[in-house]
C-alpha cells in the first residue's frame, strides 16, 4: 500500500512537541518520476485473469549543517545519501484470487564522521518492523558506520474473494486511517518518522478477513502475529455509512494494551471535517490517564480543509493531534529515549510525536497544472516552535520532475541547519 497521506516534511514531526533542536533552516529538492504502470507479463482476453511485474529505483540525498550538539552531530557538515530498489509481483490466476510479492533492497551511506544524528535525523534509520513473526529483513553489507546495504521480503500474500467477503493471508499492509499527518488510530505500521524517503506502508504478517454487512456497513477483522503473542494484534472495526457521515469504530487487543477507538469525517456546507480518537487501557501506568486513572492513555486527532474556487484553486487544510504517550515537557525527551519502554512504543508507531500537541496547516494551489505548490506550517501548539515548508514541483509526472521543499523555522529555537533532500524514483523497463 502506497502512502495515503501526502508526504511528510523532511523535518520529523517527532520534534513537533517542543523546540526543534536539530534544524532551524532547510532545502529540500525531490525529483520524482511520472507513476508507471507496472509491466503486464500476460493476460486472458477479458482480463480476469493476468501477471504483472513492478519495479522501482528511488534516489534521495541530504545535506545537513548541524547545531552546537556535539554529541549527536560531532561534524558541523554532514551528508547522506539512501536508495531503493524495490520489485513487486502481481498475480491473478483466477477471477477469486489474488496473490503479491514485493522484495526490496534499501542502501544508506553517510559521510565519515557525522554521529548518530548525521544527515537523517537524530535517530536510526532503521527499526525492525512490528507484527512479523520473522523479519525477513537482514544486513548484505555493514562499513562501519558509514554505509550498509540491507534487503527484505516486504509483501507476500494471497487473498481469495468469496462472494462480497475477502480473506487475505500473508505478510501485507493494513492503514487505518483517515488523518493526513498525525493518526491516533493507524496501529498497524504507521510511517515512521525515522525513514523520510519511504514511499510504501511496511508489511505486516496476518490474516485478514474483511465481510459487508449491509450495502453501507462492513466489518473489517485482522489477526497480526508478532514473534510472541505480546507482540501480535487482534482488532475489528465496523465501518459504515450513516447519512453524509462516514464513520468506524474499533476494539481489540493491541500488543499489551487494550485499544478502542472511533473516527469520522463529514461535510459541513463546502467544508471536509475529520476526527480520530483512541483510547489505550495499558499495563503500566501513564501520568497522562484519562478519566481519572492512570491505566488509559489518550490519543485523538481532529482536522478539515477547504477548496476556494480560486484561479487553478486552493486547498486550506488543518489538524491538531493529541498524544497521552508523549511527554509532558519535550525536555524529558532526551532521557525518555533511553528507556526501552518508551522507545518500543515510539518505533513501534503508539506515538509520532515526543510531546503531547502537534498541528499543521497547508495551503495548496495549481493541482493538474504543470507547477502545483503548497505551503506546511507544523508546529508545537504547546510553545510555537516549528517549521515551514514551501513545496513545489514543476513538470509532468510522465517523467524525473524536480520537487522543492525549503524549510525555515518559526520560532526562534536558534539553532542552525540546512537540509538538502534530492529524491528521484525511476521506473525501469522489466
Amino acid at each position: 500500500m502506497r502512502r495515503r497521506r501526502q508526504r511528510q516534511p523532511f523535518m520529523s514531526t517527532a520534534h513537533a512537541g517542543g523546540r526543534f533542536t536539530a534544524a532551524a533552516a532547510g532545502l529540500c529538492l525531490l525529483v520524482h518520476a511520472g507513476s508507471a504502470a507496472a509491466t503486464e507479463l500476460w493476460s486472458d482476453a477479458t482480463g480476469a485473469r493476468s501477471y504483472s511485474l513492478d519495479a522501482s529505483i528511488k534516489w534521495t540525498s541530504a545535506l545537513s549543517r548541524a547545531s552546537s550538539d556535539t554529541v549527536l552531530y560531532p561534524q558541523e557538515w554532514s551528508a547522506a545519501s539512501l536508495w531503493r530498489f524495490r520489485a513487486v509481483a502481481d498475480a491473478r490466476p483466477t477471477p477469486w484470487l489474488t496473490a503479491q510479492v514485493a522484495y526490496e533492497q534499501r542502501a544508506r551511506s553517510l559521510s565519515e564522521g557525522a554521529g548518530a544524528g548525521g544527515a537523517t535525523g537524530a535517530l536510526p534509520t532503521h527499526a525492525a518492523a512490528p507484527y512479523r513473526v520473522r523479519q525477513l529483513d537482514g544486513s548484505i553489507v555493514d562499513v562501519g558506520e558509514s554505509f550498509s546495504l540491507r534487503h527484505e521480503l516486504d509483501r507476500a500474500f494471497a487473498a481469495v474473494s468469496l462472494g462480497g467477503a475477502e480473506i487475505t493471508v500473508g505478510r501485507q499492509a493494513v492503514g487505518w486511517v483517515r488523518a493526513v499527518y498525525f493518526s491516533a488510530v493507524d496501529v498497524f505500521a504507521p510511517f515512521s518518522p525515522l525513514e523520510s524517503d519511504r514511499e510504501w506502508r511496511r508489511g505486516i504478517d496476518a490474516v485478514r478477513v474483511s465481510v459487508p454487512l449491509t450495502d453501507l456497513i462492513s466489518l473489517d477483522a485482522v489477526a497480526a502475529f508478532g514473534e510472541s503473542l505480546d507482540g501480535s494484534a487482534f482488532l475489528g472495526r465496523v465501518h459504515g455509512y450513516i447519512g453524509d457521515v462516514d464513520g468506524e469504530v474499533i476494539a481489540g487487543r493491541r500488543c499489551e494494551d487494550e485499544l478502542y477507538a472511533a473516527s469520522a469525517s463529514l461535510p459541513v456546507l463546502d467544508a471536509e471535517l475529520h476526527g480520530e480518537l483512541a483510547l489505550f487501557r495499558t499495563p503500566t501506568a501513564f501520568p497522562s490517564g484519562a478519566f481519572g486513572t492512570d491505566a488509559f492513555v489518550t490519543k485523538a486527532s481532529v482536522g478539515g480543509s477547504y477548496s476556494f474556487d480560486v484561479a487553478a484553486g486552493l486547498l486550506v487544510m488543518g489538524e491538531y493531534h493529541y498524544s497521552g504517550f508523549g511527554f509532558a515537557n519535550i525536555a524529558d525527551a532526551g532521557d525518555g529515549l533511553s528507556d526501552s519502554g518508551f522507545l518500543d512504543r515510539y518505533l513501534r508507531g503508539d506515538t509520532q510525536i515526543l510531546g503531547r500537541h502537534a498541528a499543521a496547516v497547508q495551503v495548496a494551489s495549481g493541482f493538474g497544472t504543470v507547477f502545483p505548490a503548497s505551503v506546511v506550517w507544523v508546529f508545537s501548539p504547546a510553545d510555537g516552535s516549528g517549521v515551514v515548508i514551501p513545496t513545489g514541483t514543476w513538470g509532468q509526472r510522465k517523467r524525473p520532475v524536480p520537487d522543492g521543499e525549503p524549510a525555515f523555522p518559526a520560532s526562534d529555537s536558534g539553532c542552525q541547519c540546512r537540509w538538502l533532500l534530492v529524491s528521484c524514483p525511476r521506473k525501469p523497463y522489466v
